[in-house]
């Protein structure tokens, strides 16, 4: 793998062509929803300067989320940053390019920031923003599409704009409220100065009562009243007179500030009452809102992440819009649940009885508002990235754990820590039933199991990737019938604890990753992934786990092959590839036969060998998808590959064309085996044609001598059906033989490895004008009308008289054992040791 480091500015290059340009050419609608993907953890203005940098790498070859690519992804960052300064140094000392060096300096200063430690997230990043960009693209290029994808991505914008307006108008009801419970406690403040005043003007009444019964008893002429005797009687009648006045005063001021008070106490019931009712109606919209983003959207996120484990393609980036919304979520829920618990506390200091019949919901609300919370923190705790399906014992592997409300409900200030155990179907089951002791079972061992989540702060993520995870122990159940070690699932059980708002609220936190097929040798990963695949595929919304149907529709069947395949080898398959496997699975079906309504069991995809083979339908498949992933990818994705015809059809279609067409044919009795069948004048019968077949080539053929370069060697082989001279099919695919591969070294000839057909077949082949520059090189013919690739061929122009021909020969021949000459039977070495004799 290789990282660009271009020393070319982005401003001397042409981007006609480049994605970027084509980005720029979609309307302004879209161009915002892409440009809302960057920020400062990707600002835009690096991806519009450097973007023939960005476009050039290998992101496909660089993973994510393996530890082992973090030497590339540092490449990356070192490298990106090289090339925004080489960008900074091709603009002009101009004042209209001073802005845009600073900004392209203060970006390359802020990249480096984030990701000098951990530069697997910048990866991460920039594969998901050019993903989007080329959907987006590709979707504006290629408006005729199939309508059912155009609905589904209708509908998803409807309901993405939906949840939009419903996230807007809780946030304004949550405002709405807001503003009433201040009024509510201003009200209620009033309430209390009116009320002290009220204390007051009592405490003045019954003064002035008590002065009045004083006065009353100190009346004049009682004996040894000196005060009274100092006053004339007119005197103490004034002033018995003012006291009588102010009692009447203070005592109507009195009744007017309870009469005051008593409405002032209706009216706080009343906007308690309404404020209840509000709350109720924010509650309900923020319960419909969950329901629609973690219920529905979330659950949908989580089918998709299972099904993009079959090759479906995944957006990545709507995790991140999702995280937008629970966030969302989380702001209004907590901000409605310090309102209530505000009313609660408003509540006690001026208790105020509810009349009867009329219902307290504040309780209710509390419980309800806390109950949504609680939901949503414990269903925002997701595996982001799966343990991979396929678990070989004692290798190591990753995930990713993320917390998507954990930013915005301050959890990362106390970053809590995350354990992961293997457990089994059974203890899964368990888990789901509320089982108290669920939590503690275990399977197996697995090493580097625990962690502390991190913080990203440029995206607001709250997450841990556990980077190498190792599984040491597995312990099996009794197995059930007939059921193989590779039909057991497990999974990987994530949990944690933590606790919000200072304690005030505990959480204890669990997920499950998608089920685990535990494997100890690498010929069980076929089995294995093919239990996998049927567990994403046809697994139910809600089911108890594990449990998948036995029977599906073949419908549903071709698309898991259609998926896994195209997404294997870069091309998906056709309608008459699809017919072919029906025929494959089902037995020969009647033409015209309707088999898209048939089903197809567990058993037949996997259990059950096919007819007359020794292999299952899925093992054909499996290997043949192996086989073109690993060497036909470039011919099938040209077209240049049928692969998926039978051996009488494809007899059929060469039979009507001339001679030296040829096709490639998957094989049908080896699995992972490809045959070339042409059309060629039959030795043994004078005037007549027929079809012949090479012997099936397998993946460890192509490791010696790749099929273009086979194709190349047989001059048989003119056409590819139905009429491409086969230069200009995989002409491009050739092998070019330098003089320098001619040389000799080290006292050593060396030798090239050439195909070839029986003479009697060879002398009839017609003359390919498209590839003249054949070389022909002196064969060993084998007896068969077939030929395998331990066929051996010498270039004649550079043999030298040496003295280790036979060790020469042998060296030419893969997976060759000095003690089983068994291996390379097909060369007659007594034949080829006469021959160097006589060129000696």
């Amino acid at each position: 793998m290789k990282i660009e480091n271009t020393e070319k500015p982005a401003g001397s290059w042409d981007p006609a062509m480049s994605l970027w340009a084509r980005v720029q050419r979609l309307e302004d609608d879209i161009i915002k929803r892409i440009q809302s993907q960057y920020g400062q953890h990707f600002p835009i203005e690096v991806r519009h300067y450097c973007a023939q940098w960005l476009e050039e790498q290998p992101w496909s070859q660089i993973e994510e989320d393996n530890p082992a690519h973090e030497v590339y992804a540092h490449q990356v960052l070192s490298h990106l940053i090289k090339a925004i300064h080489i960008q900074i140094n091709e603009f002009p000392n101009s004042s209209e390019s001073f802005l845009q060096k600073m900004v392209l300096q203060e970006a390359a200063t802020k990249l480096q920031a984030l990701y000098s430690t951990s530069p697997l997230l910048l990866v991460k990043e920039i594969k998901s923003c050019l993903a989007q960009e080329e959907r987006f693209v590709h979707q504006a290029e290629n408006p005729v599409q199939n309508q059912d994808t155009m609905n589904d991505q209708l509908q998803t914008t409807e309901i993405h704009k939906k949840i939009v307006e419903m996230i807007e108008s809780c946030r304004e009801k949550t405002q709405q409220t807001e503003t009433y419970l201040k009024q509510l406690q201003n009200l209620q403040e009033s309430f209390v100065i009116q009320y002290q005043n009220q204390v007051k003007v009592n405490a003045q009444i019954q003064q002035v009562e008590k002065q009045n019964k004083e006065l009353g008893l100190l009346a004049p002429g009682l004996d040894g009243n000196d005060i009274a005797e100092s006053m004339t009687p007119q005197q103490y009648q004034q002033v018995v007179q003012n006291n009588v006045q102010v009692e009447k005063k203070l005592r109507k001021q009195k009744e007017d500030l309870e009469r005051d008070l008593l409405c002032k106490a209706e009216e706080l019931l009343q906007c308690r009452l309404i404020l209840a009712d509000k709350h109720r109606d924010t509650f309900d919209g923020l319960e419909e809102l969950q329901k629609m983003v973690v219920d529905k959207e979330l659950i949908a996120w989580k089918r998709k992440q299972q099904l993009s484990g079959n090759g479906v393609r995944f957006d990545t980036q709507l995790l991140d819009v999702l995280q937008q919304w629970c966030e969302a979520l989380a702001e209004m829920i907590w901000k409605n649940r310090q309102q209530i618990l505000g009313v609660e506390i408003l509540r006690q200091k001026l208790p105020i009885d509810i009349p009867n019949g009329t219902p307290d919901l504040v309780p209710e609300l509390n419980q309800k508002i806390t109950g949504l919370l609680s939901s949503l923190v414990t269903s925002t705790f997701i595996v982001e990235c799966q343990p991979p399906q396929v678990l070989k014992k004692e290798s190591r592997f990753t995930a990713t754990v993320r917390l998507l409300v954990g930013g915005k409900l301050n959890i990362h200030m106390s970053p809590p820590t995350v354990k992961a155990s293997i457990i089994s179907e059974h203890q899964a089951k368990a888990l789901l039933k509320n089982d108290s002791h669920a939590k503690n079972d275990t399977s197996g061992e697995i090493l580097n199991n625990n962690g502390t989540m991190e913080y990203h702060q440029a995206k607001g993520e709250l997450s841990i990737t556990f980077r190498n995870m190792s599984l040491k122990k597995i312990k099996r159940a009794d197995k059930k019938g007939s059921e193989a070690v590779t039909e057991e699932k497990f999974c990987v059980l994530f949990q944690s604890d933590f606790q919000i708002g200072s304690g005030e609220l505990m959480f204890q936190v669990w997920t499950l990753s998608l089920p685990v097929v535990v494997t100890v040798h690498g010929n069980q990963e076929c089995n294995a992934m093919a239990t996998a695949l049927w567990d994403n595929q046809f697994a139910e919304p809600g089911r108890t786990p594990f449990t998948v149907p036995d029977t599906v529709p073949w419908c549903q069947m071709a698309e898991l092959l259609n998926g896994k395949f195209q997404a294997a080898t870069g091309r998906g398959l056709t309608a008459e590839n699809l017919s072919y496997l029906a025929n494959k699975a089902f037995g020969q079906i009647k033409p015209g036969e309707d088999f898209s309504q048939r089903s197809i069991t567990w058993s037949m995809f996997n259990k059950d060998a096919l007819s007359a083979r020794n292999f299952t339908f899925w093992e054909w498949f499996y290997n043949v998808m192996k086989l073109t992933e690993e060497h036909l990818k470039q011919p099938w994705m040209d077209g240049s590959v049928i692969g998926f015809v039978s051996k009488n059809s494809a007899q059929e279609w060469l039979m009507t064309k001339p001679n030296g067409t040829f096709l490639l044919r998957f094989s049908d009795s080896e699995t992972g085996g490809i045959t070339i069948a042409w059309v060629a004048d039959d030795p043994s019968k004078p005037g007549e044609r027929a079809v012949w077949n090479l012997a099936p080539y397998g993946r460890k053929d192509f490791m010696i001598r790749s099929l273009s370069d086979r194709i190349k060697d047989l001059d048989a082989l003119v056409t590819l059906y139905p009429n491409m001279p086969k230069s200009q099919a995989f002409g491009k695919y050739y092998t070019a033989v330098s003089e320098k591969h001619h040389a000799v070294k080290d006292g050593y000839v060396p030798c090239t490895l050439v195909a070839k057909l029986p003479d009697s077949l060879a002398s009839a082949a017609p003359m390919d004008f498209n590839n003249p520059q054949t070389p022909q090189s002196s064969h060993l013919s084998p007896d068969s009308p077939t030929y395998e690739s331990n066929n051996v061929a010498m270039n004649q122009n550079h043999l030298q008289p040496i003295e280790e021909d036979m060790d020469l020969l042998l060296s030419t021949v893969t997976d060759y054992n000095p003690d089983d000459i068994s291996d390379i039977s097909d060369i007659n070495i007594a034949e080829f040791i006469k021959s160097m004799s006589q060129k000696k």
